[in-house]
């Protein structure tokens, strides 16, 4: 059978756009890969390569009243020259890193769609190879603000990323490798041309001033790298497409919130969130009565009628009457509380409430064995500092089930972590692995926070020796059409729903350990980030000093008595064998006899866990015993183990055994051993050195006349 010849493919749309970034090739790709997308396009910085496309659905989804955005950063282990662990050796759920970048791109992307757009929006972001000197997050951001804003997707952007770095003093635009390990900042910042949009970063206590500086400096590096996506779009952007507005009905919002406005104030205005729900419920129920048969669909978008009838009135209240929901000052903290100790078998446990909200985080100290595993694209493969957080339902009064934990877990988990890593003892200092679990049982905003200030307590009560306490405070902002606006400290829930921004900073006294900014507007001045400094550290340094410090004035002495005890001891890398033994057999037995938990590693460290310091010691002896060497001239105690014509062996430490000759059994001349001697027999000895075969030679004569 014959093949029709084909021609060549003709990539007849393929553009090749170039860029240089901090001193590196930034290389925009687009009409060769995924053409069937809305917008797609191969970003490649350095030799780090991620295949971003956008596409969108042709019919907005009935019934829900938000954008239906999804972002995925999908890893391909390929990407780093690694086959992927388990049993599939596939790829499965993304890594908590993988989530947590989603959550990075997602949070600037956003607040640029149209408030009405209700299409179904992908972001996928596929890595398909990694330069360890070219941030994948940074490329990937880029790639995705370039395919959206290329697509037919209606979108108000482009923004560009910026990755800094603090390095010997330094502000560090997209550092390396090797740079980032020295580096006392991570710092991720994406902006538009005006403003700055999004903002995540950990830190080693930067001050508020070097922060500022390094935000202002990402800025203006952000805003070059814009121009040529700019020119990018004016030479292959699409048309954006026309979609139906799914915004409600502006009559009937206006006749419905004249009717109820003064009961919704009514209901809104108090400190408890179960009286304001209680208070709402007959409000819902007499628009429903007196509005149903004019606007059939009420019933359908209630929720989101309530919702914009709410904001109303609280962003009224905050912008006009400077009044928030439960009547503080806008400078002023919600009732404060904590507690350590909380539970009796833990090893460090801390309660730390902020008015209805309140979070309990719990310690668990373990081996360095136990520390969390990681198989992912970049070079880290393991963490000895866990933090794991949870918000069931009835947290905030909802019955629903117990699930797995979700983008929104996990990015606070990862949150109230970054936080605490910078004040941690070294593995040196402290060679434990260190879970910390927050349990959110009351939530009325603010939680990720609350999670922040309860890991200090809690790693204080465990005894864990951090180098200074850490607090989180959050700040809000509200903002006008006119370009005015105002902040407020602690944002409780209804101001993180109907404000503008979440601004979450933790820290010492000393400086900023972490930030995460939400935002729903399309970005924020210079001197609004100030402000937000100012307020936040002001209110984490009221929070150590009046509230964690009053609870626990410094880390427990010693661990708790239900903490596994650690000893480290170091040996000689060559007597590593010795100590585990054909088959394991040695430390096997060790374990068995001591009930300590034994972790050794290549440079000859070793480290001990026991339930009781006794149980730790005994296993140390024993180790000590097996790489014990004998020092000239010393003199140890042993016992008779073997006697034979020419002399006796002595065992002077556990399985170790010296040949004592029998000349030098006595200070006078003897004929057989056994007129001295009999097995058993516990005995001085003296080490002399090695005999000319090698062995180990002692003396029991010297030994006495020493």
């Amino acid at each position: 059978m014959n093949i029709t010849k084909s021609e060549p493919m003709n990539f007849k749309n393929y553009k090749v756009f170039k860029y240089t970034y901090a001193g590196r090739p930034l290389v925009i790709e687009t009409g060769k890969m995924a053409g069937l997308a809305n917008g797609s396009v191969l970003c490649r910085y350095g030799d780090t390569a991620v295949l971003c496309c956008a596409t969108a659905s042709e019919k907005p989804r009935d019934g829900i009243d938000f954008l239906p955005l999804s972002v995925d950063f999908d890893e391909r282990m390929y990407a780093a020259g690694k086959i992927p662990g388990g049993y599939l050796k596939r790829e499965g759920k993304p890594s908590e890193k993988a989530v947590l970048t989603s959550r990075v791109i997602d949070r600037p992307i956003r607040p640029l769609f149209p408030k009405d757009l209700r299409n179904d929006v992908a972001l996928t972001l596929v890595v398909m190879s990694v330069d360890p000197d070219c941030s994948p997050e940074i490329t990937a951001m880029i790639g995705a603000s370039t395919a959206l804003a290329i697509s037919d997707i209606p979108w108000n952007g482009p923004i560009g990323g910026a990755f800094m770095g603090l390095v010997d003093g330094k502000i560090v635009l997209n550092p390396t490798a090797e740079e980032q390990k020295k580096s006392d900042l991570q710092l991720t910042v994406a902006a538009s041309m005006e403003k700055v949009v999004m903002i995540e970063a950990g830190a080693n206590e930067v001050d508020d001033d070097t922060m500022f500086e390094a935000i202002m400096k990402a800025h203006e590096e952000i805003k070059d790298l814009l121009g040529f996506i700019n020119g990018i779009i004016d030479e292959i952007g699409k048309k954006k497409f026309e979609y139906p507005s799914c915004e409600l009905d502006h009559d009937m919002f206006d006749e419905i919130f004249a009717f109820c406005e003064k009961d919704v104030m009514n209901a809104l205005d108090t400190d408890d969130k179960n009286v304001r729900d209680a208070r709402m419920v007959p409000v819902k129920d007499a628009i429903l009565e007196n509005f149903t048969e004019k606007y059939p669909e009420l019933p359908n978008i209630m929720e989101e009628l309530i919702y914009k009838i709410q904001k109303k009135i609280v962003r009224r209240w905050l912008l006009v009457d400077k009044k928030r929901v439960d009547g503080r000052s806008m400078d002023q903290i919600r009732p404060l509380g904590s507690e350590v100790g909380v539970l009796p078998r833990t090893h460090g446990s801390g309660l730390f409430t902020r008015g209805q909200t309140q979070v309990l985080t719990v310690a668990t100290l373990g081996t360095l064995s136990e520390a969390q595993m990681l198989d992912g694209i970049d070079s880290e493969t393991s963490k000895r500092y866990m933090h794991h957080y949870n918000m069931p339902g009835f947290s905030t009064g909802e019955a629903k089930p117990v699930r797995s934990p979700g983008r929104r877990e996990i990015g606070h988990g990862a949150l109230a972590e970054r936080s605490l890593v910078p004040v941690l003892p070294s593995e040196e200092e402290f060679p434990y692995a260190i879970r910390l679990v927050s349990d959110v049982v009351s939530s009325n905003g603010s939680t990720s926070q609350g999670s922040v200030c309860g890991s200090t307590l809690a790693l204080m009560d465990a005894g864990v020796p951090i180098k200074a306490p850490v607090a989180g405070i959050s700040c809000g902002l509200i903002t006008a059409e006119d370009g005015s606006w105002d902040t407020m400290i602690d944002i409780q829930g209804l101001e993180d729903f109907y404000g503008d921004m979440d601004f979450k900073v933790a820290g010492t006294h000393k400086g900023i350990t972490s930030i995460q900014m939400d935002l729903k507007i399309d970005g924020l001045t210079p001197e609004i980030i100030k402000r937000a400094f100012e307020m936040t550290h002001a209110g984490r340094d009221y929070i150590i000093d009046e509230v964690i410090l009053k609870a626990i004035e410094a880390p427990r002495a010693e661990v708790s008595r239900y903490a596994p005890k650690m000893t480290t001891m170091k040996i000689d890398p060559d007597k590593i064998r010795e100590v585990i033994g054909k088959g394991g057999s040695v430390i096997q037995k060790i374990v068995a006899d001591t009930g300590a938990k034994i972790d050794i590693e290549d440079d000859g460290t070793i480290r001990i866990a026991a339930i009781n310091a006794d149980q730790a010691e005994a296993a140390k002896a024993y180790i000590d015993a097996i790489v014990f060497e004998p020092v000239v001239g010393a003199v140890y105690t042993g016992t008779v183990t073997g006697i034979k014509e020419f002399g006796c062996f002595v065992e002077y430490a556990p399985g170790k055994e010296g040949m004592v000759h029998i000349s030098k059994i006595a200070p006078r001349r003897i004929e057989k051993v056994e007129d001295v001697l009999k097995l058993g027999d516990v005995v001085k000895v003296k080490y002399i050195g090695l005999d000319k075969k090698g062995r180990m030679d002692f003396s029991i004569k010297d030994a006495l006349e020493a």
